[in-house]
């Protein structure tokens, strides 16, 4: 998001911030972000610059009150008395918001850790089944059929977190499953104030490993790393590692590239 928006979003979090998050938080925000996806005069009139402050949380209590949490209708009105670049972003917002509720909501029951995990296999199960992939991705499907798939294949294996998450990645709000889920994935990170580091190994590396590589990550980045592992059988030696837009490639492939570019050059 840029400008207003951004700083609408952070005094929303704030809020989020503030209210006991319950185990429906998170959808009762989802479900307000799919409705004003849905509903262009509801979203402008939220986000509308002419409209008083005073009349969008009047509009907000009419239209909301007692009929969502009180949690989520205090976030709700705070995203709405803000300043929003596109009447999209407030949409958007909610749905970050979200996330963040329910990746909260995990680190208060101390399972944000099995979470992320679960979310980082899951993500690469389904890169790795095309057909699972294909079905999934399907926008002839309804969505409530590819939910209830990928539900019953998650069923007593996974947490309710995760569950909830990777049935919203289906919907997606025009994401991709795989986005979705990569976005969720930053979201966990980022409550424990961590970043992703992508790493693409031919061998699966032993946990003395984990450890010394995500140590010299965290003192280079200044911030805590979280490693999700990749064995990729076409890495030849070494290691690549992908940190947000940055790459790493210490691979043999790498540095045998680079030789014939030089040699070329």
């Amino acid at each position: 998001m840029r400008g207003a928006s951004n700083v609408s979003l952070a005094r929303a979090a704030e809020a989020l911030a503030g209210v006991t998050v319950t185990e429906g938080l998170g959808g009762e925000l989802f479900s307000i972000a799919r409705l004003l996806d849905g509903t262009g005069a509801l979203r402008r009139a939220l986000t509308d610059p002419a409209r008083p402050r005073d009349g969008r949380v009047a509009l907000v209590q009419q239209l909301f009150g007692g009929k969502i949490s009180t949690q989520a209708l205090e976030i709700l009105t705070a995203a709405a008395v803000g300043r929003w670049v596109s009447s999209r972003d407030l949409a958007d917002a909610l749905d970050q918001l979200s996330i963040q509720a329910e990746v909260a909501f995990a680190d208060g029951r101390r399972k944000l850790d099995d979470v992320e995990d679960e979310l980082f296999r899951l993500d690469r199960i389904v890169a790795a089944e095309r057909g699972l992939s294909d079905t999934l991705s399907d926008r002839n499907i309804p969505v409530a059929a590819r939910q209830q798939l990928l539900g019953g294949l998650l069923q007593g294996k996974a947490d309710a977190v995760t569950v909830r998450l990777a049935e919203r990645a289906v919907d997606g709000r025009g994401r991709s499953f795989a986005a979705a889920m990569r976005s969720y994935q930053v979201a966990a990170a980022a409550r424990r104030n961590a970043s992703i580091a992508t790493v693409r190994v031919a061998t699966d590396l032993s946990e003395a490993e984990r450890t010394r590589l995500a140590t010299a990550l965290g003192r280079q980045y200044g911030r805590d790393i979280q490693l999700n592992v990749i064995v990729d059988p076409t890495v030849v030696g070494g290691v690549r590692v992908d940190i947000g837009d940055e790459v790493i490639d210490g691979t043999i492939a790498a540095r045998l590239d680079e030789a014939q570019r030089r040699i070329a050059g």
